[in-house]
């Protein structure tokens, strides 16, 4: 269903290499909780991406036998490359989690250990565990036996769990101890943990990390909302290549964007917004790939979230968003499309 990406990027900017993986350029989705399903990659594919990372599952919830553990643990075939991103507190339920995530057609076991979320910080799970390197080392320990060299495995960080240096040292600790243990790539975001999306992400800090790492794969995160921003943060940082998040939510434009400014095709001031039109596809395209998986019942309220985020790209954003927001149904969904996407001029 995805198409391939067709377009000859210069070397700055051209496939990057994550353990025996080769991804055709450098601009991923990254993992997005609650967003990132399948219906959300093929679309992300649709416009450019050519990896994505699946919304963050807890390792427990792998190895739990249910519909849920079904559907985790199916890959269908048009959704490669795609990483499977773990995140647990338990260093002995992260091996068997990711055994069979691997086994199930996953290309990447990405280990979460980023996630500000005040309920993982609460449960020692994902940014909590930068705090604690020898309990971080195991996990990565265990989930690198487990794969037995079937399929990379990467890390997400935070640059720490505050701005402390001790902090600071636990980061560089667990980052060194899992490239030794074989870890094939890390991506790192510029915030803290505590920091959660307050303020600016740190770019320094990212330029810090690549230089310590040399050679090996460091993808960086952090405040990439527009194609600029991830070429720049490509230029000012030497990262090797960046993993866009929020900037994706309602935005699968951006990797295109991305291939456009990086191949030379345009600049900052060229490229061109997406017309009424070429959103009312996309967001066409997405309601039905979400029905296919979810249900038609199910996705008009599954899709208001990412409704309020296609509206910030419409001339009456404020009025479309506030209609996306109001709807709780397919129908009023549908309505919301009729209104401001079919009839809008």
């Amino acid at each position: 269903m995805a198409q391939p990406c067709d377009i000859a990027i210069p070397d700055v900017f051209g496939p990057i290499q994550i353990g025996s993986l080769e991804i055709a350029h450098p601009f991923v989705q990254a993992a997005l909780s609650g967003y990132t399903d399948l219906a959300m990659r093929r679309i992300a594919r649709m416009h450019g991406a050519a990896y994505c990372v699946n919304e963050v599952v807890l390792d427990k919830s792998v190895l739990h036998d249910g519909p849920w553990q079904r559907k985790l643990l199916t890959v269908e075939p048009d959704d490669h490359p795609v990483g499977a991103q773990l995140m647990g507190g338990d260093p002995t339920t992260f091996g068997p989690a990711a055994d069979k995530m691997v086994t199930a057609g996953y290309d990447v076991i990405d280990i979460n250990f980023g996630c500000p979320a005040p309920k993982a910080q609460n449960r020692c799970r994902g940014g909590f565990l930068l705090s604690e390197p020898e309990t971080a080392s195991a996990i990565v320990r265990n989930v690198v036996d487990a794969v037995r060299g079937r399929c990379p495995v990467t890390l997400k960080m935070r640059r720490g769990l505050n701005d402390s240096p001790e902090s600071e040292r636990n980061f560089f600790e667990i980052l060194d101890l899992a490239y030794s243990l074989g870890v094939a790539a890390v991506t790192v975001h510029g915030r803290s943990v505590e920091q959660r999306y307050r303020g600016p992400s740190n770019w320094d800090f990212l330029a810090k990390v690549k230089r310590h790492a040399g050679s090996r794969t460091v993808l960086g995160s952090g405040d990439l909302f527009a194609a600029y921003d991830c070429i720049r943060m490509m230029e000012q940082t030497g990262v090797d290549g960046v993993t866009i998040a929020r900037g994706s939510m309602g935005n699968p434009w951006i990797f295109n964007q991305c291939l456009q400014l990086a191949s030379g095709k345009a600049d900052v001031n060229s490229l061109e917004a997406p017309t009424i039109q070429q959103q009312r596809n996309t967001i066409i395209r997405h309601f039905k790939e979400t029905a296919r998986l979810h249900g038609k019942e199910k996705a008009g309220k599954l899709m208001g979230k990412f409704g309020v985020r296609y509206a910030s790209h419409h001339p009456k954003r404020k009025r479309v968003r506030e209609a996306f927001s109001r709807g709780s149904s397919t129908e009023q969904f549908l309505e919301v499309i009729r209104i401001w996407y079919d009839e809008f001029t």
